[in-house]
């Protein structure tokens, strides 16, 4: 295999099929734009775990996805797709850089569902744009596109609600990625993971994901264990 990119969590490995790529979970966790670093043995695992079981569950829902199937603990085989440079992120209760932008406190429940673009862009610590700004930066074809990107990012919305719901989590927000195959389609990519959602307990409110790291809250590795087991029942 071949290495063809290296992120902050994920290795991609060229195949000898030319619209196939290996995608390898790292132990890696960053938080701030990687400002933060650590590693957790083990993590790279439950996040393949927990995306796979979201990704094939959003498959039957409808939802295009690059999955194609799981390799082994730390690896899937997954469509080749040239990766849209904007993240698309969905939020129903402020908490972040919407609280913090916009002065709203913590737990409070938004009056309807926010979709947000940011421009994948590192060095320019990924800035909220608006969809002039990405029309400007060619990052789409036309608007109809940014439309089905928001689209989409309702549509998964709308299933993670209910699906994290049933496992005794709120949804507060994520994050998602999306690519065209090679045939042009607009897909799900990346992953869905506690590391680009904000997941809290329905009754305690105790935080179940990436914040854990990002606010020295404690264990990361047994509240994603946890999040791998209530969505597994």
């Amino acid at each position: 295999m071949e290495l063809l990119y290296e992120g902050k969590a994920k290795r991609i490995y060229s195949t000898k099929h030319q619209d196939e790529v290996i995608c390898e979970f790292k132990d890696s966790l960053t938080a701030f734009n990687g400002e933060k670093k650590d590693t957790q043995k083990g993590k790279g695992a439950l996040n393949l775990a927990i995306t796979t079981l979201i990704f094939q569950e959003l498959e039957k829902a409808g939802i295009p996805t690059h999955l194609i199937r799981k390799l082994d603990n730390t690896k899937q085989l997954v469509k080749k797709c040239e990766i849209i440079l904007i993240e698309v992120v969905v939020r129903n209760i402020a908490a972040g850089s919407l609280a913090k932008r916009l002065g709203l406190k913590e737990g409070e429940r938004l009056p309807f569902t926010i979709v947000e673009f940011y421009y994948k862009k590192d060095e320019l610590n990924d800035p909220l744009i608006n969809d002039d700004h990405a029309m400007i930066l060619n990052l789409v074809k036309d608007r109809k596109e940014l439309e089905l990107l928001r689209e989409y990012g309702k549509k998964i919305n709308t299933f993670l609600i209910d699906f994290f719901d049933k496992a005794g989590m709120t949804l507060v927000d994520f994050k998602v990625e999306f690519g065209r195959d090679a045939k042009g389609n607009i897909i799900l990519a990346d992953e869905i993971t506690p590391d680009s959602c904000r997941l809290w307990d329905k009754k305690t409110g105790k935080k179940l994901d990436k914040d854990i790291f990002r606010q020295d809250l404690g264990d990361l590795m047994s509240a994603y264990k946890e999040v791998l087991q209530r969505i597994s029942q």
